[in-house]
């Protein structure tokens, strides 16, 4: 069972950790070499908390805070859709998948839903001693950690080596 619709015709590759892991450092080293390759790259993250990405003050929040249900703001360099949630919960990966316009984009790389049923790679980090997530998830591929001599069931890959990362994920995942 997957948490990917089954029409999704681009690439999901979810990068699996506990918090400190450094996922973000990471994925902010990987998206350009992606990109480098010509590679058009859509980016989810979850997040558990009430974040904010609009402004107070500015028009477009001042309307979302009056009770508009959906908000997009444009301009000429970016557009943000901003959902509004009647009941504040987990949002599960599916839709938030639908959400992106995927005839625009090669792969989306996703940075949470770790429990979600998805191909994904995990990173591990020695000195934060956390238990390993691939022995009880079959969808993790791959696993990178800056232990390279450690020995796993699954491709080791060094996460000090962002090129490789990429390398892998390029001639294996796309």
């Amino acid at each position: 069972m997957s948490d990917i619709p089954t029409n999704m015709t681009v690439p999901v590759i979810g990068f699996a950790a506990f918090s400190g892991t450094g996922k973000t450092s990471l994925l902010k080293k990987l998206i350009p070499l992606l990109c480098s390759r010509q590679l058009r790259v859509g980016l989810i993250k979850q997040s558990h908390h009430d974040v904010e990405v609009d402004t107070p003050g500015k028009d477009s929040y001042e309307l979302r805070k009056a009770g508009a249900a959906q908000t997009l703001l444009a301009s000429p360099f970016r557009s943000v859709v901003i959902h509004e949630h009647t009941r504040p919960g987990e949002q599960d990966l599916a839709s938030c998948l639908g959400t992106l316009d995927t005839t625009k984009l090669d792969v989306i790389l996703v940075e949470g839903f770790k429990h979600a049923c998805f191909t994904k790679i995990e990173i591990q980090r020695q000195d934060l001693n956390k238990p390993l997530l691939y022995t009880d998830d079959k969808n993790i591929v791959a696993i990178i950690t800056d232990d390279v001599s450690a020995e796993h069931t699954l491709p080791v890959l060094n996460l000090n080596d962002p090129d490789e990362i990429c390398d892998y994920i390029c001639q294996h995942l796309l």
